[in-house]
């Protein structure tokens, strides 16, 4: 007995050591924090119970089977954060350089599978050089059965992937199936194709940061949410973040006790609006203002900034937030904005979290840019996005909601259950100077008649109360009891139950 205990220990020793002191020494030199050591971050204390740590690759080819370390490059198991279950694996760069072999995928595919089964998120730590070349098509074959679990897990279970340093070729694909990805600045990078292949084939110069690092999917392609300065602040950020989250698709996201009191007064939104309607303000004023102690958790905040996207809390619950920015591109949406929303949309939809819906749109962004990036079909998604979903939908207009993009931005036409509306809201086809140029269009020349008309329309429809007197608003609310109004519409609504048609599932237009 004495034996078989000292060979665990033994064994339990070489794993924890990875690829060995020198290979760690060259982790800590670059920054970068270790497998284990980042499992120690995000978890609670002493919560961490570890699944197959003495696992080995199978493979023999190229001088393999005299190379083999316990835990084959990945550690994983599952524990706690903030009390909450979750599984995580965190691939380990000092062995192999975290590339992935069939037993690497098999340990992945293990705690996905089990989180599916008790209904718990999916933390991926990702930091490998790829598929094992060594191993050939059993690393890809082990890629597939990973990526076939991500679309498995999709709306099951939130599954968040952390890039902590390279993810090239096909490991890009795992990540880019999750609900949120993020990256820690100049040590991570995603990339299909890295520079070399790219200048042979393109004959373009370009280094991995400016390819694929986390500036440039977080600010240009949108393929990530949120950047980081180093490991710590993204695992600290994500402990943050777990907690807006419900375990699964049918579990209730615990409430917290909210200390923020319900029917909190903010007179100072009374005055958030411009008198006059072309000048902007930050909508972020306004969210900070009406949820839960200011607490906003902004996703893709250097992304599309002209709508805005994240978790909060009202009443100690989680919502999801999607609001316009009029101080970017006045509002508009546009295709990049579209998509964002539309994602987000549809994963509070998946978890049954509300949506507050926070509108001042004057329409879609004009322009040949547009059209021929196919604005239609990518501003069909946002509009799809809030029809299909079913969950809680609460809509405030503060100022503008100009045409179809009134209709987009979750109005009661699009099955809002509760539709506000400010004083200042202007619910119109267009705004009154471009409606009055189309409708009287003979009088152009003539700037009194022009300037009378102007405010004839203004009068008629830049306000709530057509729409109000349809019943397409369901109240005209003071700014300074948003949030009384809000809360109370939310909790009314905690038990709401919609079902859509059978299907076996739709077809968004991608």
């Amino acid at each position: 007995m004495h034996d078989i205990m000292s060979r665990l220990e033994e064994k339990r020793g070489a794993a924890r050591l990875g690829g060995g002191k020198r290979r760690i020494e060259t982790q800590h030199s670059k920054g970068k924090l270790t497998a284990r050591e980042r499992i120690e971050l995000l978890l609670d204390p002493d919560s961490f119970e570890e699944w197959d740590m003495f696992v080995e690759h199978r493979s023999s080819d190229f001088g393999m089977a005299e190379q083999k370390v316990p835990g084959d490059g990945v550690v994983t198991g599952y524990g706690t954060v903030n009390g909450k279950l979750v599984f995580v694996f965190s691939q380990d760069f000092t062995v192999f350089g975290g590339s992935l072999s069939e037993a690497h995928a098999e340990k992945i595919c293990k705690i996905m599978d089990q989180a599916m089964n008790v209904g718990a998120p999916v933390i991926g730590l990702n930091d490998s050089g790829g598929a094992r070349i060594q191993e050939g098509v059993a690393s890809l074959a082990g890629y597939a059965d990973v990526f076939q679990r991500n679309v498995m897990a999709s709306g099951v279970v939130p599954q968040i992937s952390l890039i902590m340093g390279p993810c090239a070729g096909g490991a890009v694909y795992s990540p880019a199936m999750t609900d949120f990805i993020f990256m820690v600045k100049d040590s991570s990078y995603m990339f299909v194709t890295g520079p070399d292949v790219v200048k042979t084939v393109t004959h373009e110069t370009v280094t991995q940061e400016e390819l694929g690092g986390a500036i440039t999917h977080t600010t240009r392609s949108g393929v990530a949410d949120m950047a980081f300065e180093n490991d710590v602040e993204a695992l600290i950020e994500l402990r943050r973040f777990i907690d807006f989250l419900p375990p699964s698709n049918r579990a209730p996201g615990a409430p917290r006790t909210a200390s923020d009191p319900r029917d909190r007064v903010e007179a100072s939104l009374d005055t958030l609006i411009p008198a006059n309607p072309n000048k902007p303000y930050d909508m972020k004023e306004l969210i900070e203002k009406v949820v839960d102690d200011g607490d906003f958790f902004e996703i893709q905040p250097a992304y599309a900034a002209n709508i805005l996207i994240g978790f909060a809390r009202m009443e100690g619950a989680t919502v999801g937030i999607v609001a316009n920015q009029p101080m970017v591109l006045a509002g508009c949406l546009d295709i990049d904005s579209a998509r964002k929303g539309a994602r987000f949309v549809r994963f509070c939809d998946c978890f049954n979290i509300p949506i507050v819906t926070l509108v001042d749109v004057p329409g879609f962004l004009p322009g040949t840019a547009q059209e021929y990036g196919a604005i239609i079909k990518h501003g069909a998604k946002l509009l799809f996005a809030f029809a299909e979903a079913t969950v809680p939908k609460v809509t405030l207009i503060t100022r503008k909601a100009y045409g179809g993009a009134y209709d987009v931005m979750s109005s009661k036409h699009l099955r809002g259950d509760v539709n506000f509306a400010w004083p200042s809201a202007e619910i119109a086809v267009m705004g009154p100077k471009g409606a009055v140029e189309i409708i009287f269009r003979g009088d152009i020349g003539d700037a009194g008649k022009i300037e009378a008309r102007t405010e004839e329309y203004r009068e008629k429809f830049a306000n709530p109360f057509v729409a109000a007197s349809r019943g397409f608003i369901d109240d005209v609310i003071q700014p300074s009891s948003t949030r009384r109004r809000l809360c109370r519409a939310l909790a009314m609504l905690r038990g709401k139950q919609q079902q859509n048609p059978w299907k076996k599932h739709d077809n968004i237009p991608l």
